[in-house]
């Protein structure tokens, strides 16, 4: 049987396929409950400083706090992705959007540190049961005709949801207290709840085969071990004895993970045959490349808006508004553009200028330029992801069965956050090295504490910067100069990235087959527009 079949509608209660009226409702409210998720990805980013003086918590608690929730949810993916295909996919999207809001509240209301990471936690296991259904819901009830436009909105949202998500944070923590941050997601996820329970349709697999426990199982390890490698690796050292039986362990579960599925064949969590399949493999390393460059992109910004170019975290934050707002406009367009020149050549297309916007970024950024010197390359770089994004996550979907459409959403998650943890860690290192490698000729005459300082960081050179007298000016220029050194090499190294996916995707993409045009009354169409 060919698993590159259509996905059909299923509705609840057998009363035939929604209307336009329905699926516009639906569409609205997975929007809800996944941008209620990416929110809660980004927004203690912000909060840092803040969570460390009230729970008198080190740096290393604060990160955990922040990445346990991003762990949480990369590990349980896939097995409550296919758990939701068993169970029924709207009862799923019910408990998780529980399980979200009730440890959102808590988190939000937590007196210590302990608390707090107990409940992102529980966050991040409500979040692994929300954002596949979300796609899943989607690819099962959509219509052919309708279901590229609305996978186009939710590619976009899953794209730009964090930066906007951020930017909301920011405000929350400059005009309020950082306990607020918690209020957006919590809401979002309360009225995705009201109208999940009235409006979303169920829709199930019907299978004679027992869940794959022991591929669960074993998918968990795998991702806890590389994900956890990822993170923390800048931060204890790539060479530290938790981060190499970190590495171990996940390379040996991984192996283990796919040797097991190709035994279990028909009764797999995970069909790893199907990454034959060019919709399935080409997708996946799109999303993975393309997310991984978004984050890394992230990390090398905002140190610049604010260590280079001085400004706060909120205006950093609206600074990064134009190449999410460019991302998901692009993302609603891709659907039309993959109707005339089919899918492959929109992710081409995409992928290229993508790749343009970060050599316009190494070719153009500066101290004396600032933001305008860096906006051009910002803009192609959203409008490239955006275009990209969209049909790599249709082919993914494409590439599995209709009672596997929550398999093929985690697999289309777990790829979007292993791409976004190997592009923080990559590019970060590449402009950490590049900094420090530059710098080290710049502060001749320093005195030597001073000196020490200013090579940790932009940040730190910053800091220290006004404690070296009438070294202060020529601390401030060596750090911003050394920087945007650093900065460069992130970007062409993230441009060569670009430039072999570029490659592959051209020769080894998905069939360029355009996919059918949407109708009058597409839903997806009118929530995009408004």
């Amino acid at each position: 049987m060919s698993t590159n079949q259509p996905v059909p509608a299923t509705p609840a209660g057998g009363r035939g396929a929604p209307d336009a009226r329905q699926l516009r409702t639906i569409l609205i409210t997975v929007s809800i409950a996944l941008m209620a998720v990416i929110a809660s990805v980004t927004g203690l980013n912000v909060a840092q400083t803040h969570m460390a003086v009230e729970f008198g918590a080190s740096q290393s608690t604060v990160l955990w706090i922040i990445n346990i929730y991003t762990l949480a949810l990369a590990a349980l993916l896939l097995p409550l992705g296919a758990l939701g295909d068993r169970l029924g996919r709207k009862p799923m999207l019910i408990a998780g959007l529980s399980v979200f809001g009730i440890a959102t509240v808590v988190a939000g209301l937590a007196p210590t540190a302990e608390v707090m990471l107990a409940a992102r936690v529980a966050s991040g296991i409500g979040a692994a049961m929300i954002m596949p259904i979300t796609l899943a819901v989607i690819t099962s009830t959509f219509p052919e005709e309708q279901r590229s436009k609305a996978i186009g909105v939710w590619t976009g949202i899953a794209g730009g949801g964090g930066i906007l998500g951020m930017f909301l944070s920011a405000l929350l923590v400059d005009v309020a207290d950082w306990h607020w941050l918690f209020v957006l997601p919590a809401v979002l996820a309360l009225v995705a709840l009201a109208i999940t329970l009235k409006s979303v349709p169920n829709s199930r697999e019907t299978s004679a085969h027992r869940f794959d426990t022991v591929g669960a199982l074993v998918s968990i390890i795998a991702v806890v071990g590389l994900i956890f490698v990822l993170q923390e690796g800048p931060e204890r050292g790539w060479t530290a004895p938790e981060t190499l039986i970190s590495l171990t362990v996940g390379l040996i579960a991984t192996i283990g993970f796919v040797a097991w599925e190709l035994h279990r064949r028909d009764t797999s969590l995970l069909d790893v045959g199907l990454f034959r399949e060019r919709g399935l493999s080409g997708g996946s390393i799109t999303l993975l490349v393309v997310f991984g460059v978004q984050a890394g992109i992230g990390v090398v910004l905002f140190p610049f808006f604010q260590a280079v170019l001085g400004w706060s975290g909120l205006l950093s934050t609206v600074a990064m508004l134009p190449m999410a707002l460019a991302m998901m406009m692009a993302s609603g367009l891709a659907p039309k553009l993959a109707a005339g020149i089919g899918a492959r050549s929109t992710m081409v297309v995409g992928i290229a200028l993508a790749g343009v916007g970060m050599a316009l970024m190494a070719l153009f950024v500066s101290v004396s330029g600032g933001y305008l010197s860096v906006l051009p390359g910002l803009l192609a770089m959203g409008v490239g992801m955006g275009l990209s994004m969209t049909p790599s996550t249709e082919a993914i979907t494409g590439s599995l069965p209709r009672e596997k459409q929550g398999v093929a959403s985690a697999l289309n998650d777990v790829t979007r956050e292993f791409g976004t943890a190997l592009g923080v860690a990559l590019l970060g290192a590449l402009v950490s090295a590049g900094y420090r490698n530059a710098i080290d000729d710049k502060l001749h005459g320093i005195p030597q504490s001073s000196a020490d300082t200013a090579r940790e960081g932009v940040a730190n050179a910053v800091k220290v910067a006004g404690t070296t007298g009438p070294h202060a000016p020529d601390v401030l220029h060596a750090a911003q100069q050394s920087f945007v050194d650093g900065w460069q090499q992130a970007m062409w190294a993230g441009a060569v990235i670009m430039g072999a996916l570029f490659i592959y995707i051209a020769l080894r993409g998905p069939k360029n087959t355009p996919p059918a045009v949407a109708d009058e009354t597409d839903p997806a169409e009118a929530v995009s527009a408004g």
